[in-house]
């Protein structure tokens, strides 16, 4: 047996088997501190972390926003979006937004568990759901969203050698989130900081 499932098999062990419960606001700590705190509760959003199975090994799955978005355009991010009235939970959201973004179809996805929740800065609360992917057939992005669609090899995201630092300033405070550059592609901020996390939880180095 190649080692990816082997370490699908160990991650799926320390992932939550259902959605974690909701988080009282007062609790809930930012990745950056905004400088006036939200007056609302947090919105609820959940993104599919996909390891699709290639004859090669299994890779992950990231996009590239439009260019066109006025919210974090030409950014890269995992398929996810916000939680809607009509989804039954972060996994269904999750498997709806890959779907409506880049063709994935939903039964071609096998829910391995959930992460625990991230919470932004923009006072979004993320539940990262995480799936293994058996592809039958293209990713295709949908042109109003998504750029472009590409993977990235697990066993390059597990190396720790693959993850660097983004500084960022935000209303005159510098911060600094992970770093990934792929192929011409940088993935830094949320997601970036959802990589590592996964990274850790994969190799036990952290918990759901």
């Amino acid at each position: 047996m190649s080692l990816d499932p082997l370490i699908i098999q160990s991650l799926a062990s320390r992932l939550l088997s259902s959605a974690p419960a909701a988080t009282e606001p007062e609790e809930l700590v930012p990745d950056w501190a905004p400088l006036t705190p939200a007056d609302r509760p947090p919105v609820p959003a959940a993104v599919l972390i996909a390891l699709v199975r290639r004859p090669e090994g299994h890779t992950v799955l990231y996009t590239e926003r439009s260019p066109d978005l006025r919210a974090h355009s030409g950014q890269v991010a995992f398929p996810g979006g916000k939680i809607d009235r009509a989804d039954s939970g972060p996994a269904a959201a999750a498997l709806r937004e890959a779907h409506e973004e880049v063709g994935l179809v939903p039964e071609d996805a096998r829910i391995l568990g959930f992460m625990r929740t991230y919470y932004t800065g923009t006072n979004y609360l993320i539940t990262p759901v995480v799936a293994e992917v058996e592809p039958s057939g293209p990713f295709i992005p949908n042109p109003g969203e998504v750029h472009s669609v590409f993977e990235v090899p697990l066993r390059r995201i597990l190396d720790d050698r693959t993850y660097g630092r983004f500084h960022v300033s935000r209303g005159g405070k510098q911060h600094s989130t992970w770093q990934i550059d792929h192929d011409g592609h940088t993935i830094w901020g949320i997601t970036a900081n959802l990589t590592r996390l996964f990274r850790d939880l994969a190799l036990g180095e952290a918990v759901a």
